[in-house]
């Protein structure tokens, strides 16, 4: 989980293949992923931190060695409610960015999504 644990950004995408894609997440303290909605399924493990996940307006607490899974079509967010980085490994099935996606900062990737 080295890689999980090393990476500062935002969203980077580590490996993606036909079916899947593989992308690593740094959510600072305080900060979210925003609220989504993908056409595509997603599961998500959290390394490290604490947070929230919000699916489908459920609220439940997530620390790290948990894992999430978001069907294609619900709506979702995940908050870091901790002190440090949340930092996380996610699976996208289909994929769901491009092969070589690097969002430094959420700021970034929402701009790079058009929100």
């Amino acid at each position: 989980m080295r890689i999980v644990r090393e990476n500062t950004f935002f969203r980077q995408e580590i490996v993606t293949g036909l079916h899947s894609q593989v992308v690593v997440m740094s959510i600072p303290a305080g900060g979210e992923i925003g609220m989504e909605v993908h056409e595509v399924d997603q599961t998500l493990l959290f390394v490290e931190g604490a947070g929230e996940a919000i699916l489908d307006d459920e609220k439940k607490s997530i620390v790290a060695g948990h894992l999430v899974f978001v069907p294609a079509g619900t709506k979702h967010n995940f908050v870091n409610t901790g002190s440090g980085d949340m930092k996380l490994i996610t699976v996208y099935a289909p994929p769901e960015h491009q092969p070589g996606t690097i969002h430094k900062t959420k700021a970034e990737a929402d701009a790079a999504e058009g929100h």
